[in-house]
Protein backbone atom coordinates (compact mmCIF):
# COMPACT_ATOMS: atom_id res chain seq x y z
CA UNK A 1 0.00 0.00 0.00
CA UNK A 2 1.56 3.45 -0.87
CA UNK A 3 1.58 6.18 1.60
CA UNK A 4 0.24 9.29 0.71
CA UNK A 5 2.34 12.06 0.22
CA UNK A 6 2.29 15.89 1.60
CA UNK A 7 2.93 18.66 -0.55
CA UNK A 8 3.71 21.49 2.63
CA UNK A 9 4.85 23.46 -0.80
CA UNK A 10 2.58 26.09 -1.83
CA UNK A 11 -0.86 25.38 -3.46
CA UNK A 12 -0.72 25.57 -6.96
CA UNK A 13 -3.36 28.18 -8.82
CA UNK A 14 -5.46 27.62 -12.21
CA UNK A 15 -3.56 29.31 -14.79
CA UNK A 16 -6.84 30.52 -16.05
CA UNK A 17 -7.28 32.40 -12.81
CA UNK A 18 -3.80 33.78 -13.07
CA UNK A 19 -4.74 34.91 -16.52
CA UNK A 20 -7.51 36.60 -15.45
CA UNK A 21 -6.11 38.09 -12.45
CA UNK A 22 -3.78 39.96 -15.06
CA UNK A 23 -6.36 40.82 -16.89
CA UNK A 24 -8.06 42.36 -14.24
CA UNK A 25 -5.04 44.12 -12.55
CA UNK A 26 -3.57 45.52 -16.00
CA UNK A 27 -7.27 46.87 -16.92
CA UNK A 28 -7.54 48.45 -13.46
CA UNK A 29 -4.01 50.35 -13.91
CA UNK A 30 -4.34 51.63 -17.46
CA UNK A 31 -7.61 52.90 -16.00
CA UNK A 32 -6.31 54.44 -12.52
CA UNK A 33 -3.57 56.14 -15.36
CA UNK A 34 -6.80 57.70 -17.70
CA UNK A 35 -9.06 58.78 -14.93
CA UNK A 36 -9.32 59.63 -11.46
CA UNK A 37 -10.16 56.61 -8.77
CA UNK A 38 -13.76 57.60 -7.87
CA UNK A 39 -14.40 57.91 -11.51
CA UNK A 40 -13.64 54.12 -11.87
CA UNK A 41 -16.13 51.30 -11.59
CA UNK A 42 -15.64 47.48 -11.25
CA UNK A 43 -17.75 47.49 -15.03
CA UNK A 44 -15.59 49.81 -16.42
CA UNK A 45 -12.26 47.35 -15.15
CA UNK A 46 -14.70 44.06 -16.54
CA UNK A 47 -15.45 46.04 -19.99
CA UNK A 48 -11.22 47.07 -20.50
CA UNK A 49 -10.49 43.42 -19.38
CA UNK A 50 -13.56 41.96 -21.62
CA UNK A 51 -14.48 39.37 -18.67
CA UNK A 52 -18.01 39.16 -17.33
CA UNK A 53 -18.97 41.59 -14.42
CA UNK A 54 -19.43 38.75 -11.91
CA UNK A 55 -16.30 37.07 -12.59
CA UNK A 56 -14.53 40.08 -11.54
CA UNK A 57 -16.41 39.90 -8.24
CA UNK A 58 -15.14 35.86 -7.90
CA UNK A 59 -11.57 37.80 -7.76
CA UNK A 60 -12.36 40.61 -5.75
CA UNK A 61 -14.37 42.30 -3.25
CA UNK A 62 -14.31 45.59 -4.75
CA UNK A 63 -12.92 48.11 -6.81
CA UNK A 64 -9.87 49.13 -4.06
CA UNK A 65 -9.41 45.58 -3.28
CA UNK A 66 -8.28 45.16 -7.25
CA UNK A 67 -6.49 48.16 -6.69
CA UNK A 68 -4.69 47.31 -4.18
CA UNK A 69 -4.02 43.75 -5.46
CA UNK A 70 -2.83 45.65 -8.70
CA UNK A 71 0.24 47.55 -7.48
CA UNK A 72 1.07 45.03 -4.96
CA UNK A 73 4.38 44.79 -7.10
CA UNK A 74 4.54 48.34 -7.38
CA UNK A 75 4.84 48.59 -3.90
CA UNK A 76 7.21 45.54 -3.14
CA UNK A 77 9.56 47.60 -5.12
CA UNK A 78 8.90 50.65 -3.10
CA UNK A 79 9.24 48.78 -0.06
CA UNK A 80 12.69 47.09 -1.17
CA UNK A 81 14.24 50.89 -1.57
CA UNK A 82 12.82 52.23 1.43
CA UNK A 83 14.38 49.72 3.19
CA UNK A 84 17.67 50.71 2.36
CA UNK A 85 16.94 54.52 2.56
CA UNK A 86 17.39 55.91 6.41
CA UNK A 87 13.79 57.59 7.27
CA UNK A 88 14.84 58.27 11.19
CA UNK A 89 18.59 57.84 12.17
CA UNK A 90 19.09 60.29 9.46
CA UNK A 91 23.23 60.50 8.21
CA UNK A 92 25.27 63.77 7.84
CA UNK A 93 24.33 64.01 4.25
CA UNK A 94 21.39 63.35 2.02
CA UNK A 95 21.52 59.71 1.33
CA UNK A 96 21.14 58.69 -2.64
CA UNK A 97 18.86 56.04 -1.59
CA UNK A 98 16.24 59.10 -1.07
CA UNK A 99 16.53 59.57 -4.45
CA UNK A 100 16.05 56.53 -5.69
CA UNK A 101 12.64 55.97 -3.50
CA UNK A 102 11.58 59.38 -5.92
CA UNK A 103 12.57 58.42 -9.23
CA UNK A 104 10.96 55.22 -8.60
CA UNK A 105 7.32 57.07 -7.53
CA UNK A 106 8.34 59.77 -10.27
CA UNK A 107 8.03 56.34 -12.87
CA UNK A 108 5.28 55.29 -11.80
CA UNK A 109 4.18 59.10 -11.06
CA UNK A 110 0.43 59.38 -12.35
CA UNK A 111 -0.50 55.63 -10.52
CA UNK A 112 0.68 57.09 -7.16
CA UNK A 113 -0.63 60.35 -7.58
CA UNK A 114 -4.11 58.99 -8.09
CA UNK A 115 -3.72 56.15 -5.21
CA UNK A 116 -2.72 59.50 -2.81
CA UNK A 117 -4.57 61.76 -4.32
CA UNK A 118 -7.95 63.61 -2.89
CA UNK A 119 -10.41 60.99 -4.57
CA UNK A 120 -7.27 57.49 -4.50
CA UNK A 121 -7.61 54.82 -2.01
CA UNK A 122 -7.93 54.94 1.30
CA UNK A 123 -6.39 51.45 1.33
CA UNK A 124 -3.47 52.20 -0.76
CA UNK A 125 -2.48 54.84 1.47
CA UNK A 126 -2.81 52.42 5.13
CA UNK A 127 -0.99 49.71 2.93
CA UNK A 128 1.89 52.16 1.77
CA UNK A 129 2.02 53.47 5.59
CA UNK A 130 2.31 49.97 7.56
CA UNK A 131 4.87 49.24 4.60
CA UNK A 132 7.09 52.28 5.61
CA UNK A 133 6.57 52.42 8.97
CA UNK A 134 7.87 47.69 9.07
CA UNK A 135 10.82 49.47 7.26
CA UNK A 136 11.51 52.31 9.74
CA UNK A 137 10.94 49.85 12.84
CA UNK A 138 13.72 47.72 11.33
CA UNK A 139 16.25 49.99 10.52
CA UNK A 140 15.04 51.46 14.05
CA UNK A 141 16.17 47.82 15.61
CA UNK A 142 18.92 47.63 13.81
CA UNK A 143 20.33 50.37 15.12
CA UNK A 144 22.56 50.26 18.11
CA UNK A 145 21.56 53.88 19.06
CA UNK A 146 18.02 53.34 18.68
CA UNK A 147 15.49 53.61 21.51
CA UNK A 148 14.77 49.61 22.41
CA UNK A 149 11.33 50.71 23.97
CA UNK A 150 8.89 48.61 21.30
CA UNK A 151 6.31 51.17 21.75
CA UNK A 152 8.67 54.16 21.47
CA UNK A 153 9.88 52.49 18.65
CA UNK A 154 6.48 51.61 16.69
CA UNK A 155 5.33 55.09 17.65
CA UNK A 156 8.75 56.57 16.08
CA UNK A 157 7.87 54.46 12.96
CA UNK A 158 4.77 55.53 12.47
CA UNK A 159 5.37 58.96 12.66
CA UNK A 160 8.32 58.76 10.03
CA UNK A 161 5.51 56.88 8.10
CA UNK A 162 3.13 59.76 8.28
CA UNK A 163 5.53 62.45 7.33
CA UNK A 164 7.12 60.47 4.43
CA UNK A 165 3.52 59.81 2.77
CA UNK A 166 2.73 63.80 3.45
CA UNK A 167 6.26 64.50 1.64
CA UNK A 168 5.50 62.44 -1.28
CA UNK A 169 1.65 63.79 -1.51
CA UNK A 170 2.71 67.33 -1.55
CA UNK A 171 5.61 66.44 -4.05
CA UNK A 172 3.03 65.00 -6.57
CA UNK A 173 -0.01 67.46 -5.96
CA UNK A 174 1.79 70.26 -6.72
CA UNK A 175 0.94 72.06 -9.33
CA UNK A 176 4.07 71.92 -10.53
CA UNK A 177 5.96 68.63 -10.20
CA UNK A 178 9.84 68.56 -9.67
CA UNK A 179 11.94 66.33 -10.82
CA UNK A 180 12.67 63.54 -8.41
CA UNK A 181 15.89 64.76 -7.41
CA UNK A 182 14.28 68.38 -6.11
CA UNK A 183 12.03 66.40 -4.47
CA UNK A 184 14.09 63.98 -2.44
CA UNK A 185 16.19 67.24 -1.80
CA UNK A 186 13.29 69.00 -0.20
CA UNK A 187 12.11 66.35 1.30
CA UNK A 188 15.31 65.64 3.04
CA UNK A 189 15.21 69.28 4.22
CA UNK A 190 12.06 69.17 5.87
CA UNK A 191 13.41 65.44 7.40
CA UNK A 192 16.33 67.14 8.96
CA UNK A 193 14.65 70.83 10.18
CA UNK A 194 12.04 67.72 11.64
CA UNK A 195 14.80 65.91 13.82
Amino acid sequence: MAKPTTDAGPKRVDPRVLRTRLLLQAAALELAAERELDTITIAHVAERATINRATVYQHYRDRDDLLLDAMDGELSRLGGLIARCPLVVLPATMPPELVEVFRHIESARVLYRRMLGPCGSARFIDHLHRLVAEQVVRQLSADGKAVRDEETVRLRAHCAAGSFIGLVRHWLLAETVLPAEHAAANAWTALVSAR
